[in-house]
């Protein structure tokens, strides 16, 4: 099946020194605007390369910059430049016991934010609610872009929370139906399982990196009085981590015990076996002497021995014979079994 293909959109705002938001609708526009005071917001969803490239110029932004918002293959960093500070964040999406992790991006300057998101899904509704939260907020976005730049992360990690706690449930799901049914477990739930988990680490580790230079004040777009907000992120993130460490030592707890039981399992299956054998090895030496017997005493032997007209009495003789024998035989091997249950507990 091939991937459904999704058309651009970008949206601009102006925000003044008042904190009004404002939408633009052309990109020259926005940033004409960006001369009368305040700053400009540019948001790119599923943007090409030739779209963010008319920024290079206007914004001063570094061409590799630009071309680490095309890459699939990139892992979370922030890069200061002259001009502007280049993050690059993740986003994460936990659904169908599958873990998505999508890159956002997004470059902070003196008088702009710019922030472009690829394959995150539902990312009008993200648009939407940064908007929503910044028109609420007027006080704290008139101080920057760097105020606005808060709230589109913190929403990105709330939906990390989001995540986090989906695969908390399958977790939970994964060691209830290994203790109550062991046959219906499947392991490679759980090997997918310990993978994302690893992959969610990588993205946390280095994401948490980013807010610990930011807190540092390794930015100079970042002032010192936005540092508490992105405190708080850090701190969510650290968290983060540390829950996904403890989420692998479940994990590999979960496996040992699932060997575990199939050990059991495999012990009382050889039990059962040995049980079934010791029976049967006990029945058929119970009968050897008694089928010696038979085959050398036979019914036509037995009576020409002791002549045909005493079968009435050596029939019965016989017999009788072999029952004493069989129980002499069964006594013997219990006492055995007992002498052996007794050495093996001393």
């Amino acid at each position: 099946m091939k991937k459904e293909e999704r058309m651009s959109e970008s949206r601009f705002y102006h925000i003044d020194v008042l904190g009004k938001l404002a939408r633009v609708s052309t990109l020259e526009e926005v940033l004409s605007q960006s001369k009368a005071g305040g700053f400009v917001w540019l948001s790119f969803c599923e943007p090409t390369l030739e779209e963010i490239s008319k920024l290079e110029k206007p914004l001063g932004l570094h061409p590799l910059s630009i071309e680490d918002c095309i890459d699939d293959i990139q892992i979370p960093k922030i890069d200061d430049f002259p001009g502007n500070t280049f993050i690059l964040f993740n986003a994460f999406h936990y659904s169908n016991k599958k873990l998505a992790i999508e890159e956002v991006n997004l470059f902070i300057g003196k008088n702009f934010l710019v922030t472009i998101i690829r394959h995150v899904l539902s990312e009008k509704k993200l648009i939407e609610s940064v908007e929503q939260i910044a028109a609420n907020n007027i006080e704290k976005i008139k101080q920057g872009p760097a105020f606005l730049m808060h709230i589109f992360l913190d929403l990105i990690v709330d939906k990390k929370f989001e995540t986090i706690e989906a695969m908390e449930d399958e977790l939970d799901k994964a060691e209830d139906t290994m203790l109550s049914k062991p046959a219906d477990f499947n392991l490679g739930d759980l090997q997918y399982l310990r993978r994302d988990l690893l992959s969610l680490r990588k993205s946390l580790f280095h994401e948490r990196e980013i807010f610990v230079k930011i807190c540092r004040k390794d930015s100079p777009f970042i002032p010192e009085n936005a540092i508490l907000d992105f405190r708080d992120i850090y701190d969510h993130l650290a968290n983060f981590f540390e829950l996904t460490e403890t989420f692998r030592e479940i994990v590999t707890s979960l496996m040992e015990m699932h060997l575990s039981l199939l050990n059991n399992q495999m012990a009382k299956a050889a039990n059962q076996t040995n049980f079934i054998v010791r029976r049967l090895t006990l029945i058929t030496t119970i009968f050897m002497p008694l089928t010696l017997l038979a085959g050398i005493g036979g019914m036509s032997e037995w009576s020409m021995m002791t002549n045909p007209e005493n079968w009435k009495i050596s029939y019965p003789l016989f017999i009788v014979g072999m029952i004493l024998i069989g129980a002499a035989n069964y006594f013997f091997l219990k006492r055995l079994e007992k002498k052996d249950r007794e050495s093996e507990i001393k």
